[in-house]
């Protein structure tokens, strides 16, 4: 009741003609693109169908009403350049189902990830005016509290590509020649910067530490990704060094 009430008090929101939402809900063409089954691809354990509703004005005072009935204030790009465009959409998403969604994935792993989203006409219908994929472009916590201030999606259909950062795990930390050593993981980055299909966007990059002594170094074109990413940054800026054993590990050592 809040949430209809908060709707309807600000704006009628305005229907979409029958052949705006037809063009909306066909279907996408086939992908080219699939994930090879060496590399890593998204858990269906977090397929979800991120809910939302059509926002038709924006402002400090709407968005603060719209955050205290539970939602997200929100905005759906196109993608222009592997990045956010124009075609911008304003619609709300649920607080709850976000915050979940980055609990448990991860901020990073939120971001790389691609998701359905349905629109609906408002909080009263199960009317459909949009269902698209999507991938969360931006994400604004409140600095205290953790809360969902604001997110942006991006448009994700099959013809697209988009800029991602994808976040790096790193493994085999255990047996790494170097670290058992003494040596340390130094990780001089946590995301790298792709150009991706939507298709076959990475929900992070596995980094095997497992063969690595002291002094090796890790460039970002060692990292094994689908032949159809490109990298966006120079193929020789390191992403990690098993560096010399801390000062205290030599006096140890003596």
């Amino acid at each position: 009741m809040l949430l209809r009430r908060t709707l309807h008090h600000h704006h009628q929101i305005r229907r979409f003609s029958a052949t705006s939402a037809a063009a909306l809900l066909e279907e996408p063409p086939e992908s080219v693109f699939t994930y090879l089954p060496n590399l890593p691809k998204p858990d269906p354990k977090y397929s979800e169908t991120i809910r939302a509703l059509p926002r038709a004005a924006s402002g400090t005072n709407i968005s603060n009403k719209l955050r205290k009935c539970g939602l997200v204030p929100s905005i759906v790009f196109e993608a222009e350049d592997g990045q956010h465009g124009g075609n911008k959409r304003l619609v709300s998403v649920e607080n709850n189902q976000i915050k979940k969604l980055v609990n448990a994935l991860g901020r990073s792993f939120f971001l790389s990830r691609v998701f359905d989203l349905e629109v609906k006409v408002d909080a009263e219908s199960d009317e459909v005016v949009e269902k698209v994929r999507v991938l969360p472009r931006s994400l604004h916590l409140h600095a205290g509290t953790d809360a969902v201030l604001n997110v942006t999606f991006l448009r994700a259909p099959s013809s697209a590509l988009l800029k991602v950062d994808v976040p790096l795990v790193f493994r085999g930390d255990d047996i790494s020649p170097g670290l058992k050593k003494g040596s340390y993981l130094n990780i001089i980055k946590r995301t790298v910067k792709y150009l991706c299909p939507a298709d076959i966007v990475p929900p992070y990059i596995n980094v095997d530490l497992s063969e690595l002594d002291v002094g090796s170094k890790l460039l970002m074109r060692d990292l094994k990704v689908h032949p159809a990413l490109k990298l966006l940054k120079p193929a020789d800026t390191p992403v990690l060094k098993i560096a010399g054993g801390r000062v205290s590990d030599q006096k140890k050592a003596k």
